[in-house]
């Protein structure tokens, strides 16, 4: 009897380790497993728009070489990791709080790393450093400069004059930061005036970690200045962003001719982006509703047996939920006139149009889009389902 109790014990051991290990749902309803395998799940998938690629960039980064808490390799296999497409390692000039345990005179040595780790990944690494100063002009990034030691001059406009010499793109990082404006409000100074006016600040920050400023936005839309949305990642960007649970970088979505560095940063200097914060996207319209478009795909529509009401199939193929608002005249059958659309997935809206049409219009107002302060884009489609 004993030796068929232990028989039996084993077999129940041996199919309780053949089974799938769950764990607890995250509050949310979505379960995770224990081994925290969520690569796949952080792929940040955009399509491309009409005539140009779709990047997923983030300028603003830093490690142990300025004020950061891992070595550039970590940063490259994150950005690996999330899908993204470019980075620039920008650590500050000024500010060097690790010297003393990390000594290193040349101020492009967090990039040469980068550069190495990030060999035949296809990741795209861009040498960049931020002018760490007082107020003004405050904190600002240079990407895509060739030696970032001729930056680390005494004087501020000498730093930036010698940036621009060395064809960078500069943007003017948090204005917002309320270590440097106590009241969150990003305003201009009159050496950001004057920087502006000499064409050497070339973009602005709206968008900073997780805070976001209408005030940068508008700075950017009177004064012609790319839009900007980075993470300025100092720790880990599982921890900062909360990556595992659903969470994303604040990234700029820059729309290029090709991958090369020289197309990226022409797209850059005209201005071709759109920020991605909290599943909210901020750009000029000329590109925020094209992308848009291609990602909130009307897949196909056809009346319900003899009823009235209309299936519309919605597919969403990105990594980022759309609000969207219903300014048709017609109301849905299961959804009230504002909806999500979830992250890759496929929605049927059933639209009660009274009667069989011929041709039916959805005008949609994307809620979590913007393009100016409090101004939302509206996307439109034109059905044809047919009456038999």
């Amino acid at each position: 009897m004993d030796k068929v109790i232990k028989v039996f014990s084993i077999l129940i051991l041996s199919a309780l380790f053949a089974l799938p290990v769950f764990g607890q749902t995250d509050g949310h309803g979505h379960s995770h497993t224990h081994g925290h395998d969520h690569e796949h799940d952080q792929k940040i998938t955009f399509p491309d728009i009409p005539g140009y690629h779709t990047l997923k960039t983030d300028f603003h980064m830093h490690t142990v070489f300025s004020d950061g808490s891992v070595w550039p390799d970590i940063r490259v296999k994150e950005a690996l990791r999330e899908g993204l497409d470019v980075v620039a390692f920008t650590e500050h000039l000024e500010y060097q709080p690790h010297e003393e345990d990390i000594p290193h005179p040349d101020r492009n040595r967090s990039y040469e790393v980068a550069m190495n780790s990030a060999e035949n990944t296809g990741l795209t690494v861009v040498n960049g450093s931020e002018i760490t100063r007082d107020m003004p002009p405050g904190h600002s990034n240079a990407v895509f400069v060739k030696d970032a030691n001729k930056l680390l001059v005494d004087d501020a406009m000498e730093s930036f004059e010698e940036a621009n010499r060395q064809g960078a793109f500069v943007f003017w990082n948090h204005p917002h930061w309320t270590a440097q404006r106590k009241d969150g409000i990003a305003r201009l100074s009159d050496m950001h005036r004057q920087l502006i006016s000499k064409g050497l600040l070339h973009g602005i920050e709206v968008v900073n970690v997780q805070t976001y400023s209408e005030e940068a936005l508008q700075i950017a839309l009177d004064h012609d200045l790319t839009i900007m949305g980075t993470s300025d990642i100092h720790g880990l960007t599982d921890w900062e962003y909360d990556i595992p649970h659903g969470g994303h970088r604040s990234i700029t979505l820059v729309f290029a001719e090709s991958e090369t560095k020289q197309s990226i940063k022409e797209a850059l200097v005209e201005g071709r982006t759109v920020v991605w914060f909290k599943d909210t996207f901020i750009g000029h319209s000329e590109y925020l509703v094209p992308l848009l478009e291609e990602s909130i795909r009307f897949q196909s529509a056809g009346y319900r047996g003899d009823t009235s009401v209309l299936e519309v199939v919605i597919k969403n193929p990105t990594h980022s939920e759309f609000i969207l608002k219903n300014e048709s005249p017609y109301s849905f059958h299961e959804d009230a006139n504002l909806f999500t659309l979830e992250p890759n997935s496929t929605k049927t809206l059933l639209v009660k149009t009274e009667e069989k049409r011929n041709n039916v219009t959805l005008p949609f107002t994307v809620m979590n889009a913007i393009y100016a302060p409090e101004a939302h884009p509206t996307i439109e489609v034109n059905l044809k389902p047919g009456v038999n």
